[in-house]
């Protein structure tokens, strides 16, 4: 079966993980989704990741989540902004902030993947894939 949007379907699987307080998730993989799993490792939202090999030579990605030391999980929100029907699109000086700078805004830029923070600070504007807080 197609998928319609895959960055919402990888969104999706962590924040059923993360409720269900599940040590880690599985992601199929693509480079896309390792550039945002990338991004939320170096901001601390998630543990570590790394690539396992799937069935019929597919790789996956596998998150292990972080939590607190109350067992409460560090990402509490996730949301998609940008879809495949609507296109959300930030000039550098209007990229969004999230929770008041507590949470976090990916960025597709033409120089790739990045926080909201980081393209800020490069002038550069992009496609705003996410949030998370």
């Amino acid at each position: 079966m197609s998928m319609s949007d895959p960055i919402a379907d990888m969104l999706t699987r962590i924040r059923n993980a993360s409720m269900q307080h599940h040590t880690s998730v599985t992601i199929p993989k693509s480079k896309l989704k390792l550039a945002i799993a990338d991004i939320l490792k170096q901001e601390g939202f998630i543990r570590d990741f790394k690539l396992q090999a799937g069935e019929k030579a597919f790789e996956n990605i596998v998150l292990d989540l972080k939590y607190t030391t109350d067992r409460q999980p560090v990402i509490t929100g996730l949301k998609r902004v940008s879809r495949p029907g609507l296109r959300i699109y930030s000039k550098h000086q209007d990229i969004p902030r999230v929770r008041g700078g507590m949470g976090l805004s990916i960025i597709s830029t033409p120089k790739g993947v990045m926080s909201g923070y980081e393209a800020y600070r490069q002038n550069i504007g992009g496609e705003v894939l996410c949030y998370v807080w």
